[in-house]
This record gives structure tokens, C-alpha cells and sequence, in this order.
């Protein structure tokens, strides 16, 4: 006789509740930041994350406090992942002095130092070699910590990741490559651009560890990153996650996304990572109507006070462009022309 197939959950209850109210709101804060930006709230590029969520909530998830992560410029849902209030990440939208940068950096340029978020970076590919650089301090120091460092499937096409890879791998650095594969660079589709479709197989020339994995489903990653990050802990050096997802929306606000068909996106809208997860939570009775619109609520109310902060928050003194420009007071013998 045919053993029974075990129907226990991997995960809690509680697991489950916070990654659908993580992900419920990225989804509602990215859809008010795109009918602000074409309500002219505030300028700039903007690339939402919708259809994404699961990939930096179960990255999270699976980290630990004191790790870093750098990402790309569709970073509005990594601050709300790691804790911070969307209101800051609003404001910093709005370029107010509230905000994450002080309203320096805008949409694509999210920082939170005390949540281990390096930045989002606009240059394709340059916080590859930086979250190598700043995985490399970590061991330096010894902290025991990890550096995840986030990249588009458009991104790994630069010469600096070979560069990157081959070193990490030489010197051990404690980093998980993880790759946002969402089928598209700007509007070009991964096999226009390699014979290698499978991502994975990029970081095994270099003997790097690695494995595809289902983006779209946040259980899927959350298991794949513990298993990264412990690797790369351990000090045996880098790994690589050809994570694969999909953008329900365009590569940005102005894109017409005249690549793909509406058969194509609807496919995917089909393996909704916020639905795979309201799924388990319904089918297992962890959660009632009452209990679904209560979340709901939350979400509304946290949307409205973040906007509502972001609107009455001061924009940034003039002063402001001198400031932050160079490291202040930490380097004296610089400062005072005496190195």
C-alpha cells in the first residue's frame, strides 16, 4: 500500500498571515504610487514591483537582521519588507525631507541604512560589484552577516558580473546573487539576449552554486534563500538564484509594452503570488472573511496616512545640496590636509 501523502503545512499560521499582509500591501501602496505618478504627484522614473511581491518578502524572510540587501531601481517594496513605514518610502517619492534619502534620491534610489538596505541604483548592474564590495566588509569584520544582492535578467548581461562572480568566488565573499527574472529587459525578452535561458547555469562556469526557482510563490523562495544564505554564512562562498517572476505592469510608467501579448500576462496574473498565498490561508481556515477585510483595512488606513505624510511633509532648504555630498568629520587627517 501507497504511502500517505502528509498534508502538513512547511510553514505557521502566523508565517502565512504576515507574508499576505507584507505582500497585500506592496501590492496596494505600488498601485496609489501609480495612479499618483499619473496624477503628476511627483516626477522622475518610476517601475513598480506589482507581481514581484514574493521574491523580496521571502528573501527577507529567510535573512536575518544585520544582513544587507542592494537591489535595482524597482525597489519600493524592499523598505516595506524590511520593516520600514511606506510613508517614508512615499515621501522620498514625493522628494520631501522626509523621506529615505531626504528626498534626494526619488523612486529609483531607496536607502535605509538601519534595516541593512544598501540602495536602489539606477546604473544597470553597478550594485552587483557592490554587494560584493559590501558582502566583503562583512567578512572583513566578521560580522557573520550576508550581503543579498538583488539584479534584473537585463543587468546580468553586463561585463561586471563575470568580473564580480569570478572574484567572490576566489576570496569566498559571503553573498546570494539573486536574480529578479522576470522575463524582460526593458521590453526585451531573455532569449533574444543569450542562448542560455536558464539563468542558473551562468554562476556553475564559475563553480558557484546555483538553482532556479519559482518566483511566484513565496514558500518557494523563502526555502531557497535559507538555503543561500546559510551557504554563503558558512564561508563557503557565494550562490546564485535565478529567481523567475513576472512585472504584471510595464518596465515603467511610460512603457507600452507592445513585446508582450495580453494571453501572455494574463497567464501569469493567473499564478498571482498574493493569491497563492490568501489560497493557503483560506483552504487551511487560518483566516475568515472577518479576518480578510480587517487586513484590508489596515492596508486602506496605512495607504491613506502614508500619502496624507508624504503631501505635508516639507520639501528639502537649499541647503540641502551641500550636504551629503562627502563623508563629514570621520576622516579628520583628510579634512585638515595633514594625510
Amino acid at each position: 500500500m501507497a504511502a500517505k501523502k502528509s498534508t502538513k503545512l512547511a510553514f505557521s499560521k502566523d508565517q502565512y498571515l504576515k507574508w499576505y499582509e507584507d505582500m497585500l500591501l506592496m501590492r496596494k501602496i505600488e498601485e496609489k504610487t501609480g495612479q499618483l505618478y499619473i496624477q503628476q504627484k511627483f516626477g522622475g522614473f518610476c517601475h513598480l514591483y506589482i507581481g514581484q511581491e514574493a521574491v523580496v518578502t521571502g528573501t527577507v524572510s529567510a535573512t536575518q537582521k544585520g544582513d544587507k540587501h542592494i537591489t535595482a531601481y524597482r525597489d519600493h517594496a524592499h523598505p516595506i519588507a524590511l520593516g520600514v513605514h511606506p510613508k517614508y518610502m512615499m515621501a522620498e517619492l514625493y522628494g520631501k525631507s522626509t523621506g529615505m534619502s531626504k528626498g534626494k534620491g526619488g523612486s529609483m534610489h531607496m536607502f535605509h541604512k538601519e534595516t541593512g538596505l544598501m540602495g536602489g541604483h539606477g546604473i544597470v548592474g553597478a550594485q552587483i560589484a557592490m554587494g560584493a564590495g559590501i558582502a566583503f566588509a562583512e567578512q572583513y569584520k566578521n560580522t557573520g552577516n550576508i550581503c543579498i544582492t538583488s539584479m534584473g535578467d537585463g543587468a546580468i548581461r553586463q561585463g561586471i558580473l563575470h568580473e564580480t562572480f569570478n572574484m567572490a568566488m576566489n576570496w569566498k565573499i559571503p553573498v546570494v546573487f539573486l536574480i529578479e527574472n522576470n522575463n524582460y529587459a526593458m521590453g526585451t525578452s531573455v532569449d533574444r539576449t543569450t542562448n542560455v535561458t536558464d539563468l542558473s547555469e551562468i554562476g556553475k562556469s564559475y563553480n558557484m552554486p546555483s538553482k532556479s526557482v519559482d518566483g511566484m510563490k513565496v514558500t518557494e523562495v523563502h526555502e531557497a534563500m535559507t538555503w543561500a544564505a546559510d551557504h554563503a554564512r558558512s564561508g563557503k562562498g557565494p550562490v546564485l538564484l535565478d529567481i523567475r517572476t513576472y512585472r504584471f505592469k510595464g518596465h515603467s510608467m511610460s512603457d507600452p509594452q507592445k513585446y508582450r501579448t495580453k494571453e501572455e500576462v494574463e497567464k501569469y496574473k493567473a499564478q498571482d503570488p498574493v493569491l497563492f498565498v490568501k489560497d493557503i490561508l483560506i483552504k487551511n481556515k487560518f483566516i475568515d472573511d472577518k479576518g480578510l477585510a480587517e487586513i484590508m483595512d489596515r492596508i486602506k488606513a496605512t495607504v491613506e496616512e502614508s500619502v496624507k505624510f508624504a503631501e505635508e511633509s516639507p520639501s528639502p532648504e537649499a541647503s540641502e545640496l551641500y550636504k551629503d555630498i562627502y563623508v563629514e568629520d570621520n576622516y579628520p587627517y583628510i579634512m585638515d590636509n595633514k594625510f
